[in-house]
């Protein structure tokens, strides 16, 4: 062909035509290829995405200050003052007797190291904001993150009636020691282990007949453990270090110490007080229960075992998998050394091995769908197109996994269902160039090498706009807000550098893949059509047509035809816009039901038990003890770990809900674990909905309120119903939020309801007679300091041990049956200051209250909350939330229907109000935000088309189809009984990008033939006709990568988006576009004559 002759490329064939004969192209693709592999290697698998959620708990102590006065003096000024630190999304606050809790939340994103020294700076610069002589302690932060939560739990128990929790506790703290050498870890820690202590027990009447007191024993216990470095003697020469005095390092040396005088006699504590080492009275019980299915986890035994958990945490960025591994291997080299004989360590809690299971898993389905996109090649165009589209997605995969490491995300199970699911989107650049090639190949009038840049040319125009339409409908979604934006953020951003690269490997690589695996074949053949001396390639005469052709005339054609077409125009029409109403009501009448995110199917849940304040640990035991042997008999459970009086490890929901503040004798949690889901039928949300009404019923026989606690999939709330309680009088909002909680109980299937209002308990206040006192010579913050010695016990000082990795205390208390009433406390005698002991009973009088309820604050305001969750059928919070909404605004509460606020607070604080919380708040942002996110997409992608087109009318054909996308759906949701969730509107808006990129190809084919003087009716029968293969390829291809999501609880809906809306959508475009384009520009493209209904004007092309 002569130069002069030859067209001129644009940029897609300009760039196929330079890389076509390179000899750096397969270089570039070795380079890709290594890439993926090596960040398949080095990134760290985790099984979520590792969401930054900064916040901090700020404690401050006001000891002997009633809950009024700490909300007043401590907990207003300070949230007033933390409220001004810039990035603060939420400040919460706890005023209890004695202690503030504030809590801290900083926006999602914010950097935790800038979060937290913006924290200390603020409190710290104002230290002086109260009196130092009021009694307030200093302010103690404790920051929390996700790296805050363990990913090994290990917990040691035996089957040895001889060896008890405080024997555990011994290992467990040495394997701290040797588990912390694993690089990587961060915090570790033992729960359930007694604390050491040397208690030192007095008898309050051998104190009395030995003339001494309490102050007594707590001075010479004092005295007695000091020691101080002297100095140094200098003499001969030589420097002699003195240290005067020694520590006490021996328990048996504590009961031999001198505490006075009787009658010219020592007296030595021993004969006052009974010294004994050894583990600190209960505070809390930890024990592991085994069930039916315990073999799975290598638990030989039934039955119930004293127990100590450690709990592991990791370093920010490191791999869970590796340090997981790491540990394990650890602990097994640590046996016979370190762990004894006859005690066993189970591992209950490793989400390092969830993670890979979960990583190695999706990459199998990303390898089996990458497969049979290749082999839908295969069947449609050929084994050697199979093997050219096939090496242009594994590249384009490789280095988008590259991409992906180097922004900064992990193997999890968001970023590889972003790549799954963007298989069917990646693989469509290859196959519309590749199938324009083999087009151009058919068509025959140019060599090869001639023929590829312009068939990539043809295409590469749409493509490149098509492939930014994608971009457009899902990058703006990497800009949703709160803590769904991070969790779904590898959704669109994965995808679109994975669009932006397939579409580079379309340009560069797969041109010059095609010329080498073609281009024997087709040389070959022409060759042999020249010594035939016949076209090359050209079956078809000018009158004969291919299948498609006829189809689409017959399906197409009557929709044309001028005027007579008209009334079939809008018989289509109207059709189209009543199935999309139709599918629209399917949510109204509930045959479709919106949910946030549906469960997963994990391998563990909590049981999370509260007994009404006042109740004693032991009967908090009993009750946990009967839910576990309950627990014990369900099918799928292979251990449990009960923790009565303190807080399992927490997990992602446990850090979000401050699980880990969880203490107290009224207290208990229940860690369950299941067998693993391949080994079972029922998914754990059916189990811990089955569990839940038993479970309940023994707790109500013991007036004990029991939660059953999934993980949550995606962000965790605080609890998935939450009812805010506004008001000015904070005994009066208890008041509304008990009648609230009363429709909370009345609502069907609305279930784990609690509040924050503690119950009714009895509480003693020990008031001092001042003057009486005062004649006696007693001070009162003596007589304070005697009975918090007997009641809560004292440390007076510590016992120096070379081998105790914690602090020993002396411990000086009374006995246990002493501290069993008032009057056994009240015998005990404190010193006046003439010398002689007065008796507490005589100075003392004890007055009968009641506990005082914290007092909760949310952003400067006093709240009451209420919890609930939803079960049954619908099994979605929202329709709960807005049944107990219909039911508030009927019933009269304080005078009249309660004022309701869904996204923020009450406007006025002055009045009662309610603001519901929880998953509706999560799921209002992230609708709202996809929402907005939608819109920038379609806004986005208008602009690219008119760009394109050079048209404002076109670009909005072009998006016609977008509506039609719902009537697949959610009559697909329907189909398969699937809740319309997060993950669904996700594919609802990666469809927008999809079918616009379908029309474009159609529109600019129709323009294309129209420019060449093809008559307007049959340009676009052509249109469908040429274009119907490359767009049906495509959306298979889309469609099968997301049939391998399908089996996946919370992808599911994305999945059944994709799968319906694209085959619904794409047969509905494919007729649709045309038609709707037909009839836009047929006064302008086409005389008002009648259109001959199969006239050709010149030969067609195959497709």
């Amino acid at each position: 062909m002569d130069d002069t002759r030859e067209p001129r490329l644009g940029l897609a064939g300009a760039i196929a035509k330079k890389f076509l004969l390179s000899e750096i192209t397969p270089l570039l693709a070795l380079v890709g290829l290594l890439m993926g592999i090596f960040a398949v290697l080095v990134t760290p698998r985790e099984e979520e995405p590792q969401i930054n959620v900064t916040f901090a708990n700020v404690f401050i102590a006001f000891p002997g200050a009633t809950a009024q006065e700490v909300e007043r003096l401590v907990s207003s000024p300070a949230e007033q003052l933390l409220s001004e630190i810039e990035g603060v999304e939420h400040i919460y606050s706890i005023s209890r007797p004695g202690m503030a809790v504030l809590t801290v939340q900083f926006l999602v994103g914010q950097p935790r190291t800038d979060a937290i020294v913006r924290l200390y700076n603020k409190l710290y610069s104002n230290a002086d904001w109260l009196p130092t002589n009021l009694g307030v302690g200093q302010p103690i932060v404790k920051p929390k993150g996700i790296d805050d939560v363990p990913i090994i739990g290990l917990t040691l128990w035996t089957e040895d009636p001889h060896r008890s929790a405080d024997d555990l506790a011994r290992v467990a703290h040495t394997l701290e020691t040797e588990l912390k050498r694993v690089t990587g870890t961060r915090d570790i820690y033992t729960i359930g282990a007694p604390d050491q202590v040397v208690r030192v027990q007095f008898d309050p009447v051998k104190l009395a007949g030995y003339g001494l007191s309490l102050a007594d024993l707590r001075r010479s216990l004092q005295a007695a453990n000091a020691s101080a470095d002297a100095g140094a003697l200098v003499g001969d020469n030589r420097e002699i270090l003195v240290q005067a005095g020694s520590f006490l390092v021996d328990p048996d040396e504590v009961g031999q110490l001198v505490v006075g005088l009787h009658q010219g006699t020592p007296v030595y504590l021993a004969d006052v007080a009974t010294v004994t080492f050894g583990p600190d009275t209960p505070e809390h019980y930890v024990w592991l229960g085994t069930g039916p299915a315990a073999q799975e986890s290598g638990i030989q035994t039934r039955g119930e075992f004293p127990a100590v958990t450690l709990a592991v945490a990791k370093k920010p960025g490191e791999n869970a998998v590796q340090i997981a591994d790491q540990l394990l291997e650890r602990v097994e080299q640590l046996k016979g050394a370190f762990i004894p004989e006859g005690v066993n360590v189970t591992v209950t809690r490793n989400y390092g091995v969830t993670a890979n299971d979960k990583a190695m898993t999706l990459i199998h389905k990303l390898i089996f769908a990458t497969s049979l996109v290749i082999v839908l090649v295969l069947f449609a165009l050929g084994w050697r197109e199979a093997i050219i589209v096939g090496a242009a997605v594994i590249l384009t995969l490789t280095i988008t996994l590259f991409a992906s490491w180097a922004w900064g995300f992990t193997l999890n199970r968001v970023s590889l269902f972003a790549l799954i699911f963007s298989i069917g989107i990646l693989v469509d650049d290859a196959i519309v160039v590749v199938e324009n090639i083999h087009r151009h190949i058919h068509l025959g009038g140019h060599r090869l090498v001639e023929a590829i840049p312009l068939a990539v040319d043809e295409v590469g125009g749409p493509t490149i706009l098509a492939t930014f339409t994608v971009i457009a409908a899902l990058l703006p979604m990497a800009f949703v807000s709160g803590l769904m934006g991070p969790y779904m953020s590898p959704i669109p951003i994965n995808s679109s550098m994975g669009m932006l690269i397939s579409l580079a490997v379309a340009f560069v690589f797969t041109p010059w893949l095609t010329y080498k695996v073609l281009h024997r074949v087709v040389e070959k053949h022409a060759a042999a059509a020249d010594t035939a001396d016949a076209p090359a390639h050209a079956p078809h005469t000018a009158g004969q047509e291919d299948f498609a052709h006829r189809l689409f005339r017959r399906v197409v054609g009557p929709f044309l035809r001028g005027r007579r077409g008209r009334p079939l125009r809008w018989v289509l029409g109207l059709g189209v816009l009543l199935l999309i109403g139709g599918s629209v009501s399917l949510a109204y009448f509930q045959l479709v039901v919106l949910k946030m995110l549906p469960f997963d199917n994990k391998s563990e849940f909590q049981v999370i038990v509260d007994m009404p304040e006042g109740t004693s640990l032991e009967q908090t035991t009993r009750v946990l003890g009967e839910l576990g042997r309950y627990l014990a008999t369900v099918p799928e459970v292979t251990d449990y770990q009960v923790y009565s009086g303190t807080a399992a490890p927490i997990n992602f929901n446990g850090l979000v809900r401050q699980y880990y503040l969880r203490s107290g004798a009224n207290v208990g949690d229940i860690q369950v674990n299941l067998v693993d889901k391949k080994h079972r039928q029922r998914k754990s949300h059916d189990i811990a909905l089955a569990v839940r009404g038993p479970l309940v019923d023994i707790g109500k026989r013991y007036h004990a309120n029991v939660k059953v606690v999934e993980v949550p999939p995606g962000p965790p709330v605080m609890s998935p119903l939450v009812a805010e309680i506004y008001g000015l009088n904070y005994p009066g909002q208890i008041a509304v939020a008990k009648r609230v909680e009363d429709l909370f109980q009345a609502t069907p299937d609305i279930v784990d309801i609690d509040d924050t209002v503690e119950a009714p308990a009895e509480r003693l206040i020990a008031h001092v007679d001042r003057a009486k006192a005062a004649l006696l010579g007693v001070s009162q913050q003596g007589v304070a300091a005697d009975l918090n010695t007997a009641v809560r016990g004292e440390d007076v000082s510590y016992l120096h041990s070379t081998s105790a990795k914690y602090p020993i205390p002396l411990r000086l208390e009374l006995p246990i049956a002493d501290r069993a009433d008032a009057a056994a406390v009240l015998a005990l005698k404190t010193r006046g200051q003439s010398g002689q002991l007065v008796p507490l009973s005589e100075i003392v009088d004890i007055e009968q209250t009641q506990r005082e309820n914290a007092i909760y604050h949310k952003d400067l305001l006093p709240v009451v909350f209420v919890f609930g969750d939803m079960a049954g059928t619908l099994d979605s919070p929202l329709y709960g939330m807005f049944e107990i909404f219909a039911q508030l605004q009927q019933t009269a509460i304080a005078g009249g229907p309660l004022a309701q606020f869904f996204i923020r607070q009450p406007d006025s604080p002055y009045g009662y109000s309610l603001k519901w919380d929880g998953e509706w708040q999560i799921t209002y942002e992230t609708f709202r935000d996809m929402g907005i996110a939608y819109g920038v997409g379609m806004i986005l992608i208008y602009l690219l088309v008119v760009a394109q087109f050079r048209s404002y009318l076109v670009p909005l054909i072009i998006m016609a189809p977008i509506p039609l996308t719902i009537i697949g759906v959610m009559p697909g949701h329907a189909l398969l009984h699937a809740q319309f969730t997060a993950t669904s509107m996700i594919g609802m808006i990666a469809l927008a990008g999809i079918i616009v990129r379908n029309s474009i190809l159609l529109v600019d084919f129709i323009k294309l033939e129209v420019a060449n003087g093809v008559p307007f009716q049959e340009a676009v029968i052509r249109s469908s006709a040429v274009r119907a293969k490359p767009i049906i390829l495509t959306a298979l291809a889309a469609m099968l990568g997301a049939l391998f999501i399908l089996d996946d609880p919370i992808f599911r809906g994305l999945a059944i988006s994709l799968i319906f809306g694209i085959l619904v959508s794409t047969l509905l475009t494919l007729i649709f576009i045309p038609v709707l384009y037909y009839a836009a520009f047929r006064r302008q493209l086409e005389p008002d004559l009648p259109a001959p209904a199969t006239a050709q004007t010149r030969p067609l092309p195959p497709s």
